[in-house]
């Protein structure tokens, strides 16, 4: 399996990849040069300034301790539990129970709660979700997992940018350019797919350790799959992947398990039970 970094780095070389691939479909050879050079720049942005783009998009709040001193001190107590330096501490006007954590490295972090999450779920549960998003830093996930939805977002929006106004004037080149920027989109989904699945489930067993309370996690997992998909949340599909729980969970009905950025929350629910009957 990929290291984090080798697959942070093939990411990046998928989004110059594909964004030169539809510069020159669109515009020759002089639209290759141009969306090379963009592609080159959403790196940079991306490498440096994903989480920032990322808590903007969710209007999220960073917060101290004197703010939210109960939050603030699970979240200390349980980095310290995983041998992390304290990430920022963000919290989200969503009425939808859910969290992330984003950053470059642990040094540069940010935890991300909802407001419905804290109003949700017990102390214990809470825990639980707070300790699977510092496995995902502990893990190194979050830079990869920032970029991707950089890379998802810019993709789709290159796609659809392109299908109003590219083409050429021949038929080929007409049915060239709508394959490229139909499959696009499709290219951008594919990258989160990749990523997620094997990710979240070592997560939710990292966090189980961290937290020492592998049925408290199990149990807020259930809650937040239900909350999610009870309440709708504003959210950016190019993000979904970050979540602890799928934010669209509710609109994908029974296509969720196939096109999901999450595995199913039953399988980690089971394999959490398990870990507590095997004593972890």
């Amino acid at each position: 399996m990929l290291s984090n970094g080798l697959r942070t780095a093939a990411l990046m070389a998928v989004l110059i990849v594909l964004f030169a691939l539809i510069g020159r479909q669109l515009g020759g050879e002089a639209g290759l040069v141009l969306a090379f050079g963009i592609a080159v720049a959403m790196n940079f942005a991306g490498y440096w300034f994903s989480d920032k783009i990322v808590l903007k998009m969710y209007r999220a709040r960073e917060v101290s301790r004197r703010e939210a001193p109960e939050l603030y001190d699970m979240i200390d107590r349980l980095r310290q539990r995983a041998g992390l330096p304290m990430p920022k501490v963000y919290v989200i006007p969503s009425e939808q129970p859910n969290a992330f954590a984003t950053g470059r490295n642990p040094a540069h972090a940010a935890v991300a709660v909802t407001n419905g999450i804290v109003r949700l779920l017990s102390r214990e549960e809470l825990e639980g979700v707070i300790a699977h998003e510092l496995a995902h830093i502990k893990n190194r996930d979050i830079l990869t997992s920032s970029i991707a939805a950089t890379i998802a977002a810019a993709i789709t929006l290159l796609a659809r940018f392109g299908l109003f106004f590219g083409g050429g004037r021949d038929r080929d080149n007409v049915i060239g350019t709508l394959l490229m920027l139909l499959l696009a989109p499709v290219a951008a989904m594919l990258i989160q797919l990749a990523i997620s699945r094997a990710r979240e489930y070592a997560a939710d067993r990292d966090g189980a350790r961290i937290c020492g309370k592998p049925r408290a996690l199990a149990s807020a997992l259930n809650r937040l799959q239900h909350g999610a998909e009870q309440v709708p949340m504003d959210a950016n599909p190019a993000t979904a992947h970050m979540f602890i729980v799928n934010p669209f969970s509710g609109a994908m009905a029974g296509l969720r398990n196939l096109f999901s950025t999450h595995p199913p929350t039953e399988e980690r629910i089971r394999r959490l039970l398990e870990m507590e009957r095997t004593g972890f």
